[in-house]
């Protein structure tokens, strides 16, 4: 099977060629963050640019410019360990568009918060990933993350089957 991301065969690179177009075109978001803890907020959301070469006077900029729009503005300094679940989340999903992906990955990114929580978490994730003209590929077990998608598809029987709205 061939599966293109952004115009790219991805199962015609090699490994490194694959980490390689990881890094640049798909960011991640992670049902338990992923945050690292020993590095600020603000150091965690710079290091996708860090490893692209991009951790530059304009991606601190960017960094900051997006912890505002996640409501965590001024909180740059912090550790992860200092902030809410919810909080954590909206650091990680500033995290995955920082580099701007064409590609977002998201594995069930509120099923560690309480239903008020991830219902702000996912309203964010959408309207930041929409606003910036991202393509997101999620996966859920929530029926309430399931009413924002465009699409939705589900394994039956080994198969993958796009399934009504």
């Amino acid at each position: 099977m061939t599966t293109f991301v952004d115009g790219t065969d991805l199962t015609a690179l090699d490994e490194q060629a694959r980490t390689r177009f990881r890094r640049r075109h798909i960011g991640f978001v992670f049902q338990f963050y992923n945050l690292i803890p020993l590095l600020t907020v603000e150091e965690n959301l710079m290091l996708p640019l860090d490893l692209n070469g991009r951790a530059d006077a304009k991606g601190i900029a960017r960094a900051r410019e997006l912890l505002e729009r996640v409501g965590l503005g001024g909180r740059g300094d912090s550790y992860p360990e200092r902030l809410s679940g919810g909080e954590q989340q909206r650091v990680a999903i500033a995290r995955a568009l920082i580099h701007d992906p064409a590609l977002i990955l998201a594995d069930e990114p509120t099923g560690n918060l309480d239903a008020e929580t991830a219902a702000d978490v996912l309203d964010l994730l959408d309207t930041l990933a929409r606003e910036a003209g991202r393509t997101v590929l999620m996966v859920t077990h929530s029926r309430e993350v399931v009413g924002v998608a465009d699409r939705i598809f589900a394994i039956q029987r080994g198969a993958l089957v796009e399934r009504p709205r």
